[in-house]
């Protein structure tokens, strides 16, 4: 069985996470979870992506740019050490934003390592930082069309609330609601073997 866990972005993952770009641009992958390193296609290196994963804790810094507090993982595979993924986790989210653009958790696996299980697990990963955030309830939006996102929130509790176009995407956007509690203990024994 496969173990996963969570890593904070650092240097020494510099050409792997490069790869992890490349590879979702190659096959022509929308980039989610992946805390704006899509930044790194428009002419910023990878050292300006991880300075600003550390300014989007900052309040201050995140009040001028508008922005909500967020964290960025890779998902690494523990048995070989490759990262299969990304997850972005956002807290202290205002009630505006939440009604407009923002949703608490952004995710994402490697076109190659799909329809592995590992997107459930890493969104049960993200709902045990949220709760160490302290957030109950988190919003999970996903495309009407990304089917196998809409599977993942379903398996982990997510509830609809709603369907609606989305003017940022230009595209139909389906919004969950997961009570983070209720999902992490209803879930644990389907995942504890599968965390590191």
């Amino acid at each position: 069985m496969e173990k996963i866990f969570l890593e904070i972005p650092t240097i020494n993952r510099k050409q792997e996470a490069l790869d992890y770009l490349t590879e979702n641009i190659k096959y022509n992958s929308d980039l989610n979870g992946t805390g704006g390193m899509e930044m790194c296609l428009f002419g910023a290196t990878y050292e300006e992506w991880l300075l600003e994963l550390s300014k989007k804790e900052n309040i201050e810094y995140l009040k001028k740019i508008n922005h909500c507090q967020s964290k960025t993982f890779f998902v690494v595979r523990d048995s070989d050490d490759r990262i299969v993924g990304m997850l972005n986790i956002r807290y202290n989210i205002s009630k505006d934003k939440l009604k407009t653009w923002a949703s608490h958790i952004g995710y994402g696996i490697r076109p190659t390592e799909r329809q592995k299980g590992y997107a459930k697990i890493a969104l049960y990963l993200g709902l045990l930082e949220e709760q160490k955030l302290g957030e109950e309830k988190v919003l999970l939006i996903c495309t009407v069309d990304n089917i196998g996102s809409n599977k993942t929130i379903l398996s982990l509790g997510g509830k609809l609330e709603k369907t609606k176009f989305d003017k940022y995407d230009n595209t139909m956007t389906n919004y969950y609601w997961i009570n983070v509690n209720d999902a992490i203990a209803k879930n644990y024994e389907q995942y504890k073997m599968k965390m590191k």
